[in-house]
């Protein structure tokens, strides 16, 4: 038989985009009905930013571009959606504000503000799990190559100092370990496109300025 017409394979067959959205929107659905009524009852700027700032994701991936670029490492899913849905896992804030609320919500709100960015950047090329949905060389990735990443790492700070808790300390921990390793994948992707090896030259930092 001609390799051409070859069988495809089970996991050449599955449309890891629709698992992907799958994914993302049902652990969504959970952090809402865990979440929302505590945010009716009380109007915490903290938890109703969390909700906003989460929505905004699965919004962007249930309406972006398909694509067949994208990585089929078992690694690269792990990264992908453990780095997407662990944050959904926080807790309502515990205990006394270790900075007053202005400060945590001035934190929330840049860092929500920033990660929308480059979200509206991105469009319909966001996704989880690391792929080519097309090279955006606009807006925030002008300052640095990741932003996204960036943004969230401030909100959670923000939330953090809003109510301390050791379970979102644990959570936001290890996202943010996380975000390094799929940053590191998903450029691993990306450089075999001659546009993102030349944003790479102009925007040289991935997170954080003069650090990473």
């Amino acid at each position: 038989m001609r390799a051409d017409h070859a069988t495809p394979s089970f996991a050449e067959r599955i449309d890891l985009d629709l698992v992907e959205k799958g994914l993302v929107a049902s652990f969504m659905a959970l952090l809402a009905l865990r979440l929302v009524p505590q945010a009716i009852a009380t109007l915490s700027a903290p938890i109703l930013l969390l909700l906003l700032s989460e929505s905004v994701v699965v919004l962007f991936i249930l309406l972006r571009r398909p694509t067949r670029d994208i990585s089929r490492r078992p690694a690269d899913w792990t990264l992908g959606v453990a780095g997407t849905l662990l944050p959904l896992t926080a807790i309502a804030p515990e205990g006394a504000p270790l900075a007053p609320l202005a400060v945590c919500a001035g934190l929330m709100g840049g860092g929500f503000l920033f990660q929308l960015w480059a979200k509206l950047t991105l469009r319909r090329s966001f996704g989880v799990v690391a792929a080519n949905r097309g090279v955006k060389a606009s807006g925030p990735y002008r300052l640095i190559r990741h932003p996204m990443y960036a943004g969230y790492a401030l909100t959670h700070v923000g939330f953090l100092l809003s109510g301390p808790a050791w379970w979102n300390l644990a959570v936001y921990g290890a996202t943010l370990a996380i975000a390094v390793r799929r940053i590191l994948a998903e450029e691993r992707v990306l450089m075999a496109d001659p546009a993102y090896r030349a944003l790479a030259e102009k925007s040289r930092y991935r997170l954080l300025p003069l650090v990473f």
